[in-house]
């Protein structure tokens, strides 16, 4: 069984290597050896969305400018896409989501509201997150983090709590999910959460010990949630520094992001910033089950 694993690694460090070249990072890997402009090839976009779940993020370096309709069939390897976002009026397609450090190029603010998952607020949070950095500032760096090993660092109590907890984005309409639940493909344990975007918390929901968390309670809980995410930000973080041609593909439900300060300096500080960004839509409500 051993020397049959031992092929089988051997295999596929040899497939990667015809298709692209992976180089690991704190978070995920680089990619060389592949340019997304023109690659169609069923085998190399299967591999791709093997890696992904496999690194959970992967950084595709030196691609140029990649139109707003490619970026789209790109994110259509993942599954159908999610455009719940606002559409501003410079953006290269209706399904790509412009951001800038200048209203006058996308919409500004965005991300910054504290850590979260991409789609909270959806019966089912989206799958996949791409990005692409169309024009690069001087600072405006995007962090990433790792969500089984937030929750691998808890200590006991706090486990013990947030694994009674669930997280409402609104209290009329928005759906009622786990805090912590398993990822629907590898099973290990993440979060559904956005710091922004939750309303309430809610103990034991379902059970006979259901009740609503205290406003007291609720800012401790945020509060708590955000310090894992900073306690340790060298270890835990992936700051992303953006480079000309940088296209990354995130497994949203296994990595959480925010935006940093830096996002937010103004064009004639740092330069234009301007960010590409598709959804994909979730096919799997977080589920305690």
């Amino acid at each position: 069984m051993c020397y049959k694993s031992h092929l089988l690694r051997q295999y596929m460090s040899q497939l990667n290597k015809e298709f692209y070249q992976l180089k690991p990072v704190q978070l995920g890997c680089e990619v060389r050896g592949v340019d997304l402009k023109t690659e169609n090839r069923p085998e190399v976009i299967e591999k791709i969305k093997e890696d992904v779940t496999t690194h959970r993020m992967l950084i595709f370096k030196d691609q140029g400018t990649i139109s707003g309709e490619r970026h789209v069939e790109i994110s259509k390897w993942f599954g159908e896409l999610e455009s719940t976002f606002f559409k501003h009026p410079k953006s290269p397609h209706p399904d790509v989501f412009r951001v800038s450090n200048d209203k006058n190029e996308g919409c500004t603010g965005v991300g910054r509201t504290g850590w979260h998952i991409d789609g909270s607020f959806q019966p089912a949070p989206f799958a996949y997150s791409l990005y692409h950095m169309v024009a690069v500032p001087k600072e405006g760096a995007t962090s990433f983090a790792p969500l089984h090993e937030v929750i691998d660092g808890l200590d006991s109590e706090k486990k013990k709590e947030w694994d009674r907890l669930w997280m409402i984005s609104d209290r009329r309409s928005g759906p009622v999910h786990p805090l912590i639940y398993k990822h629907p493909k590898t099973k290990k344990e993440v979060l559904c959460f956005h710091l922004g975007m939750t309303e309430a918390f809610v103990y034991d929901y379902g059970t006979s010990s259901e009740r609503m968390a205290s406003y007291d309670e609720f800012k401790r809980i945020m509060k708590d949630i955000n310090h894992e995410f900073v306690k340790d930000d060298k270890h835990i973080q992936y700051k992303h520094n953006w480079e000309d041609g940088d296209f990354i593909i995130s497994d949203n439900l296994a990595v959480g992001h925010e935006a940093t300060p830096e996002t937010q300096l103004p064009r004639s500080e740092v330069g234009l910033r301007v960010l590409h960004r598709t959804t994909i839509a979730g096919t799997t409500p977080p589920s305690k089950k």
